[in-house]
């Protein structure tokens, strides 16, 4: 007969399940083919960004910020144009900063002249300039610092750069508000080149995998083939079928657990994201073989066009995008324009090498559940022969609230008691949390072999629990 004193292990009385919960987020999403040209610093990107949609995550592509020539396309990567870009971004996206740096400015002007006025004698000079250096804003002036002033309020205004990557002539950055972005991790970056020789970046894309709260977004901003001759829509279709391929990202860590749905281990390719957006220039065009085209498109009769659109054909064939989504278009096509001016390349060239059928070039597609597309239009600048695109996204992010952890412990009878440990919190444990917890219920008998197996397996509990509601931060 067993021994009634023998210890029987602790057993889960009920599995521990994060509670979550979702919420609804804005994203705006752009892109643009700026033909190669760099941009000055009075270009004004505040109506193609759309401020008054209060979007919390801004991703934003970019085509040919340079010129695709043999010099960018094999010779050192030029960053010039996307610094400029980049600062045009932040200085649309945080106007605040630019009203306080001129305030701070002129506030130092005005130092400056009650400094000359006060110059009378060397004791007073000493003096301002030990209260100058003792100022906050001097210093912040000499270090090329700003700090916001307001409230919490005031800081969510604004936007903080998740991440930024250049590709030759490709170029994609992720802004998010400022009081989301330490709930955004694992941020990844792949490059796939699909242009000369089938690998050399004047073609390709850029993928930016990361994960907000407990949401994994990709963003996948192309350039494909270009061309309108009669099968160059099976080059792109297979520029696309090589990118879904080719991109890996990488994890930086063993994962604790092969789950697919374990929340610390961030997806592998583009398809494994919960939540995907493929934009960019991706050159379709419209099918040919028609001859009633361009009166089509002095009607502006877009719907009839539409239905000779290559990426709609292909996509009803299943041959690219199967399962993918994308809005109903109700805008002129975008590209190809004349320099600087309102009329397409088509209603103007003789040449018929030069003429240019005005296509729908430049697309914003997406694939995941918990996406819902509030609008979907194109900008009015005229700085490129590509008209800007954009699209106002609801997204919904799971995020974990609490979670309730139930053990039961069975002993003998020498040990008749049953240990329920209850842990609910709204936020995430610490590791100091569970590590008290733990040893806690082992206090009452520290020198007993059953508590210290008891207080063991509890830890391990608690520290998987913790595991899987682990608020993991980024800056």
């Amino acid at each position: 007969m067993e021994s009634s004193n023998r210890l029987k292990y602790s057993v889960p009385g009920k599995e521990a399940l994060p509670i979550s919960d979702t919420l609804d987020l804005r994203m705006f999403v752009g892109t643009w083919n700026v033909g190669g040209k760099s941009p000055d610093e009075n270009l004004d990107l505040r109506d193609w960004l759309k401020l008054s949609s209060r979007a919390e995550i801004f991703v934003i592509g970019f085509q040919e910020i340079i010129a695709l020539n043999a010099g960018n396309v094999l010779g050192p990567e030029d960053n010039g144009p996307a610094s400029k870009w980049l600062n045009l971004i932040h200085k649309a996206l945080n106007p605040k900063d630019d009203i306080i740096i001129e305030e701070q400015v002129r506030h130092q002007e005005e130092r400056s002249i009650n400094c000359k006025a006060r110059m009378s004698s060397v004791s007073k000079w000493l003096c301002l300039e030990e209260e100058l250096l003792e100022s906050e804003e001097f210093g912040d002036m000499i270090n090329n610092k700003v700090h916001r002033s307001g409230g919490d309020d005031e800081k969510k205004q604004g936007y903080c750069l998740v991440g930024s990557k250049q590709m030759v002539g490709i170029y994609l950055c992720v802004w998010v508000r400022e009081d989301l972005c330490k709930h955004v991790s694992n941020f990844k970056v792949s490059c796939v080149g699909r242009g000369i020789m089938g690998y050399l970046g004047n073609k390709g894309s850029i993928s930016i995998s990361m994960t907000l709260y407990q949401t994994s977004f990709c963003f996948v901003c192309t350039h494909l083939a270009s061309g309108e001759k009669d099968g160059d829509e099976v080059r792109r279709n297979l520029d696309v079928s090589e990118i879904l391929k080719k991109t890996k990202f990488s994890h930086s860590f063993k994962p604790l657990s092969h789950h697919h749905d374990n929340p610390l281990l961030s997806p592998e390719t583009i398809l494994k994201h919960n939540k995907i957006i493929w934009l960019g220039d991706l050159n379709y065009r419209l099918a040919s073989g028609y001859d009633d085209t361009h009166e089509l498109l002095k009607k502006n009769d877009w719907h009839s066009l539409l239905e000779r659109d290559q990426l709609r054909i292909e996509q009803r064939g299943g041959r690219v995008f199967k399962e993918w989504k994308e809005g109903k278009i109700y805008f002129a096509p975008t590209y190809k324009y004349l320099d600087n001016s309102d009329q397409y390349v088509a209603q103007t060239s003789k040449s018929k090498e030069n003429r240019r059928t005005p296509a729908w070039c430049d697309r914003i597609l997406w694939k995941g559940e918990g996406i819902e597309q509030l609008w979907y239009v194109r900008g009015e600048s005229k700085f490129s022969d590509h008209r800007p695109v954009y699209s106002l996204f609801s997204v919904q992010v799971d995020y974990l609230k609490c979670e309730k952890l139930i053990t039961t412990t069975t002993t003998s009878s020498s040990f008749a008691t049953t240990t329920t440990s209850e842990i609910s919190r709204s936020s995430c444990l610490s590791r100091s949390t569970i590590t008290n917890a733990a040893l806690s219920s082992s206090s009452s008998s520290s020198s007993s072999s059953a508590a210290k197996i008891q207080a063991g397996e509890q830890l391990l509990l608690l520290t998987r629990a913790h595991q899987s509601c682990v608020d993991v931060g980024f800056g």
